[in-house]
């Protein structure tokens, strides 16, 4: 086991003249500290010269490599020495222990842990399972099974269409004796008649009767491997949800106060109790966590991506990401008390004092430029929007009605419509997707070529919202056509049409490693944090609702 003082990394650089944050590091929307720029660019140079493991990051450009989430964590010692903990997220090299990095909270690799034993039972009741279901017996009863419900259903068909043919028979049969014979033979024949009904239907009784014995046996046979089956999974759930919930009791969390936490308390004052796969393996609780233990005072925090790329979410390589809301939210939400933190920017009003320009406005509709920081409708915590300003300027309109929005962060036009006959003929415009936008976007990096056209399907991270995912399964389609307008010391300012009207579309088409593979510039969530994000809608053209003549509007921006 490693000793505190072998885990805290001194400094290699000179940080005399750098000062030290005022407060801790509000984790789900920051820019790095200095500090904590420098330790993660020391913590990437270690990464790049150490031969005590191996881990294929991707970084060679093979795909099948993994790409990890590392992070710093800036403290002061016991003695006042400035220093910096390190930590990844998960476990690397197969492994939850690599020097220099700070252990897990709760290591379940460990040879004496529970774990290895308990898993080992689900493991062979999942074995078992396995074995039982590719059973060749199990598979030829399945086919017995099919092919005697089969069999009966086309002989019990054949004979109901001969007691119909039979019946249609009898009835000519019976309609000619009482045209042509006497009274009394005419009872004889009915009698004869009605005999042949009721054998007519007792061999359909008795087919029914000879399957169902014969699909019996068989079904017989069947339950009782399913039924064993059945028994193996249920077994193999109740094992699998008692280690998971001693699991949850074993990792433990301590915050600023001293105060201690189990996973499982945590997420039971959370609206999804089970804390999903994974939490409390990243990289920023295990350093506080470690932090608290052995007497570092925690000063600030950065984390970043090392290694490929993965496939639906955005990650590039050496840059620095905001903490995961779905599972560290609700564990660092208990282990920053009793530290001085960072406000939330996304609670502020970042527009409050900026003004909503009218760019146009009639009886029907109203274009505003709405400016960087301001909603486009009411949040849960801030009501200030471009709607409620709106609303106030026409206080006795019908509407205003919202046709679309524009992020928070991102500027430029919006329309409304004042009066429900041009909300409808705006919607059926926004649907048919008559409505032209032009947006002007600043992406880091120096874009190769002229223009381009990005399809990349997306959806929701159900894990980290608001975040969004490319995926090809389940996301709907995204399309967006670009224009280079030029390149200017690193950076490549863009002219981007989005053809679809995705939620973060444009930002996840830019940033994502199959569209442009840069980050707007102050993408806090795709990519750093800045000023402000460089992402303007600068034109909007549309069909006016009452006289349908075109309308082109332009709202200027300065990146």
């Amino acid at each position: 086991m490693h000793q505190p003082e072998q885990l805290f990394t001194r400094f290699n650089a000179n940080i005399d003249s750098i000062d030290l944050p005022s407060a801790f590091t509000f984790p789900f929307y920051y820019q790095p500290h200095p500090l904590c720029i420098i330790a993660a660019t020391e913590l990437q140079q270690h990464l790049e010269a150490q031969t005590q493991w191996q881990h294929d990051f991707g970084i060679e450009g093979n795909e099948s490599g993994t790409g990890k989430m590392f992070g710093v964590l800036l403290v002061r010692s016991s003695q006042g020495e400035l220093g910096y903990l390190s930590a990844f997220s998960g476990k690397i090299a197969e492994q939850n222990l690599l020097p220099n990095f700070v252990p897990p909270v709760f290591d379940m690799l460990a040879e004496e842990c529970f774990f290895r034993t308990e898993l080992d039972d689900i493991t062979q009741l999942n074995s078992r399972v396995k074995t039982l279901s590719a059973d060749p017996t199990l598979a030829e009863l399945n086919q017995t099974l099919a092919q005697y419900q089969a069999e009966y259903q086309q002989q019990e068909q054949h004979q109901r269409q001969a007691i119909i043919y039979g019946r249609a028979e009898r009835k000519r049969q019976r309609l000619e004796a009482e045209q042509t014979l006497p009274t009394e033979e005419v009872k004889t024949v009915l009698d004869q008649l009605a005999k042949q009904s009721v054998a007519d239907k007792n061999v359909l009784k008795y087919l029914k009767l000879e399957w169902d014995e014969k699909i019996a046996q068989v079904q017989s046979k069947l339950l009782k491997y399913n039924d064993e089956i059945h028994q193996a999974k249920q077994q193999r759930k109740n094992l699998s949800n008692a280690l998971q919930n001693k699991l949850f009791e074993q990792y433990c969390f301590l915050n600023g106060k001293g105060e201690q936490k189990s996973l499982k308390a945590i997420f039971a004052e959370t609206t999804n109790p089970t804390p999903p796969a994974g939490a409390g393996e990243c990289a920023a609780p295990k350093m506080l966590h470690y932090a608290y233990k052995h007497g570092f005072t925690p000063l600030a925090m950065a984390e970043f991506w090392w290694g490929i790329s993965p496939k639906s979410e955005i990650r590039q390589h050496k840059k620095f990401y905001p903490s995961c809301h779905g599972k560290c939210n609700p564990i660092l939400g208990h282990m920053l008390q009793g530290l001085t933190v960072d406000p939330n920017p996304l609670e502020d009003n970042w527009g409050e004092n900026k003004p909503l320009e009218i760019v146009y406005q009639d009886d029907a509709i109203v274009v505003v430029n709405k400016p960087s920081g301001l909603l486009s409708v009411p949040g849960k915590t801030i009501k200030d929007s471009a709607y409620t300003r709106v609303q106030a300027l026409f206080p006795d309109v019908e509407g205003p009605f919202v046709l679309h929005r524009l992020d928070m962060a991102t500027s430029g036009l919006l329309v409304f419509a004042l009066t429900r006959r041009a909300n409808k003929s705006l919607q059926q415009q926004f649907i048919a997707r008559g409505i032209e936008k032009r947006y002007l976007a600043m992406v880091e990096g120096v874009v190769s070529q002229q223009s381009g056209e990005i399809n990349l399907p997306m959806r929701g991270d159900p894990d980290d919202r608001p975040r969004q995912l490319v995926c090809y399964e389940h996301g709907k389609p995204a399309t967006t056509y670009w224009e280079l307008i030029e390149t200017k010391d690193g950076r490549s300012k863009l002219y981007m049409y989005p053809k679809t009207g995705r939620t973060h579309q444009l930002r996840v088409h830019c940033a994502h490693y199959q569209g442009l593979n840069m980050a707007m510039v102050g993408d806090g969530l795709y990519g750093e944090k800045d000023s402000r994000l460089h992402l303007h809608a600068e034109r909007l053209s549309l069909d006016h609702p009452y006289n349908k003549k075109r309308m082109t509007f332009n709202a200027a921006c300065e990146f």
